[in-house]
């Protein structure tokens, strides 16, 4: 696992080669650990070996009470979890 915390209000998060309960488990942490000045946290399952990652991090994050929105970008390997407005 990546996990890019530095001062900024954008975090990234890489669950590459994870199995789908390490992702959802690497995400709760990252959003536990997510500060009130992050925003943003980007996370980058991929795509090229399949839907599961991507899968589970998207219905994950849509349920989870510190998650705005998920946004969907042009990048297929990432969604980016909205934690507050600017």
């Amino acid at each position: 696992m990546r996990l890019n915390l530095n001062q900024s209000a954008f975090v990234e998060l890489d669950v590459h080669n994870m199995t789908k309960t390490q992702a959802v488990t690497a995400l709760d942490d990252a959003l536990r650990r997510a500060g009130s000045g992050v925003y943003r946290l980007k996370v980058i399952h991929g795509y090229h070996g399949g839907t599961v990652l991507r899968d589970a991090v998207r219905a994950h994050a849509a349920k989870h009470p510190k998650v705005l929105r998920v946004e969907l970008g042009l990048n297929p390997g990432e969604t980016d979890l909205i934690l507050r407005e600017l």
